[in-house]
């Protein structure tokens, strides 16, 4: 068995194990957390033994027969693509362990439906087999309904029902786009680098833009993009907090993850030729998510309009590649970023909505107005929270400024028209300033006296996460030498 297949089985097999073996309270907590580490490990493992590989080609590849009738395979491996996004994802489903040390409320389950979550997610990040990346993406679904649906707050089972019923009619959009790949090829095949290699659909013709529109439907739904994105608020604001950090920090990424992987290589001409929609659809979700999250009050729900904000750059991005008139570079760089924001948002995000968790925690509120002067009784919770923000607005030392300069330096080089998205930088910055100034400044009021300040789980948890933004953003090559290769390669494709 690969180091890849440990790294995306481990978590399921553990999770088999606590949902069978009847397993003390604290004991679950803390094997929840091991497996965290041990799979950490092993992606660090999978790093240091990575080398970029030849175009067309995937590291640390493994291949076993599956369905080989149909085409499919169990056809596993990594590039610079995909394995920030594997690190990412294990480093915030780590996080959410630590999070729940000291959680209560059917501990076993969670943590057993975590760790299934976790597995998928990673499952979906190495697929080489359309097939496999859409089982996946389908099982990711059911998983994330029933962690909102079961530890979530509110209406709860409103809203896990409505996460399910919009990305599962995405993925059957998506899968009609898989079908129609598989049918155009000869031989027919599900294998993503022969079809990336064959290129089936080769034209920018009525089959080929029909492929691609099922595939973006399903796509743009699981990013979300404006205007597919109403089930999100609703699912971020009654799941519980993993629930939550999860469902920013890694399962929106498969929709982002699938542009790249999938759309961009296999239907270049369509893509050029549908470009300055793309362009269009995320300069909308730019704008449109920064200043519905400025008009929020229940801080939930503003960080989760700023995810359509800041996916929406992501769209951006993926879609200047496509204009294959302008500088090579400018596209390449827009794409190094969009991978790297990827990655940022991720580990951002997360922290983020962890923090918010423990607002509810303490003061079983989300309102800007339930809190006050919250820097006095929790300082170390307003300094996270201050961390975080800045992250999220492009501050300089943190990820997010590497991956929103690389983004935009590459869109307006491009298409100078993009540079109206900017604005949404400014909203942001706005909202996320605002929100500081009510809940941690002036006097007290509300929930905030005897706010109990963070625990140390809680400091680790989070602190992991913001502690990974700031090696990205003092550190770059880190992720960029990774990310480059694969940016370069994935250009020349769309370019074809």
């Amino acid at each position: 068995m690969s180091v890849l297949s440990l790294i995306v089985f481990l978590p399921l097999l553990s999770a088999l194990v606590l949902a069978s073996v009847p397993v003390p309270r604290r004991g679950v907590a803390w094997a929840w957390v091991a497996v965290g580490v041990v799979d950490l490990l092993l992606v660090a493992l999978a790093w240091a033994r990575y080398r970029t590989p030849a175009a067309g080609r995937l590291a640390l590849d493994e291949r076993l027969d599956w369905m080989p009738r149909i085409g499919s395979s169990y056809h596993v491996g990594v590039d610079g693509l995909s394995l920030p996004l594997v690190g990412m994802t294990a480093l915030v489903f780590l996080a959410c362990a630590v999070y729940s040390l000291r959680d209560v409320e059917r501990p076993r389950s969670r943590a057993a439906l975590m760790l299934f979550l976790q597995s998928v997610s990673l499952g979906l990040f190495v697929s080489a087999d359309l097939i496999l990346f859409f089982v996946f993406f389908d099982l990711s679904i059911v998983g994330m309904y029933f962690l909102i649906a079961g530890w979530g707050s509110g209406t709860a089972a409103r809203s896990a029902l409505l996460f399910f019923l919009y990305t599962f009619l995405g993925s059957l959009a998506l899968l009609l786009g898989f079908i129609g790949l598989y049918v155009a090829s000869d031989p027919h095949t599900f294998d993503i680098p022969t079809l990336v290699a064959a290129m089936p659909l080769h034209s920018s013709g009525p089959v080929a833009g029909l492929v691609l529109g099922a595939i973006l439907l399903g796509l743009f739904v699981k990013t979300p993009t404006v205007p597919f994105h109403t089930w999100l608020p609703p699912a971020h604001t009654d799941a519980p907090a993993i629930g939550s950090a999860v469902l920013a920090g890694v399962l929106l990424k498969m929709g982002t993850y699938g542009f790249v992987r999938i759309a961009m290589p296999m239907l270049p001409q369509s893509w050029q030729a549908w470009s300055w929609v793309i362009i269009a659809f995320g300069v909308v979700s730019v704008l449109h998510g920064a200043f519905v999250a400025l008009a929020q009050t229940h801080l939930k729900r503003m960080i989760a309009y700023t995810s359509v904000n800041h996916m929406g750059y992501i769209v951006l991005a993926v879609g200047v590649a496509g204009l294959t008139a302008a500088g090579t570079s400018s596209r390449q760089l827009a794409v190094t970023g969009a991978v790297t924001q990827m990655v940022s948002h991720g580990v951002i995000t997360g922290a983020l909505f962890l923090v918010v968790g423990i607002l509810h925690r303490r003061g079983r509120d989300y309102e800007l107005d339930g809190f006050g002067g919250l820097a006095g009784p929790a300082p170390r919770l307003a300094a996270v929270f201050a961390v975080g923000a800045f992250a999220s607005l492009g501050l300089p030392a943190l990820s997010g400024f590497i991956a929103e300069f690389q983004i935009f330096t590459g869109s307006i080089g491009a298409a100078p028209v993009t540079a109206v998205s900017l604005i949404g930088i400014l909203v942001t910055a706005g909202l996320f300033l605002r929100a500081y100034q009510r809940v941690f400044t002036g006097g007290l009021r509300g929930q905030s006296a005897g706010f109990e300040d963070l625990r140390t789980p809680e400091v680790l948890a989070i602190g992991v996460l913001l502690l990974a933004s700031l090696v990205i953003g003092v550190f770059p090559r880190v992720v960029l030498d990774v990310i480059e290769p694969a940016s370069s390669v994935l250009v020349g494709l769309v370019s074809r």
